[in-house]
């Protein structure tokens, strides 16, 4: 008796599973909307760019991209993986670069030695 009732519990749980896929199945696929057309796009353009960048560099890259921010912070970003900068060091470096890239110099490519100074010019003779 316990068996026959669990057979046609297992039975009436099965049939109502597969009902359920047959409408998902059934049911149309819904559109995708203007801004997840324009993510879709968006994303297609920033994949054909990257194609050339592997790793660290290309995910910078993508998300750059992808945030719609110039190609400054990417570069900063590829520089540091080019370097093996890890951890504080890295975030130093690129935080110094961007910040560089947005004040208009160019991305950092290597700390440089300060330029020497000029002597300092003699103070004119006082007039008496």
């Amino acid at each position: 008796m316990k068996l026959a009732v669990a057979l046609i519990s297992l039975a009436l749980a099965t049939g109502s599973v597969f009902a359920a896929e047959e409408k998902k199945a059934d049911a149309p696929k819904k559109e995708p909307t203007a801004a997840q057309k324009a993510q879709q796009d968006k994303m297609k353009a920033c994949n054909e760019k990257a194609t050339d960048k592997k790793g660290d560099e290309r995910k910078a890259f993508m998300k750059q991209c992808l945030s719609g921010g110039n190609a400054a912070p990417s570069a900063c970003e590829g520089q540091a993986a080019e370097k093996k900068l890890a951890g504080a060091a890295k975030s130093s470096f690129v935080k110094k670069c961007e910040t560089d890239a947005k004040a208009g110099a160019a991305p950092v490519a290597a700390p440089a030695a300060a330029p020497a100074a000029a002597p300092a010019a003699a103070p004119a003779p006082a007039a008496k």
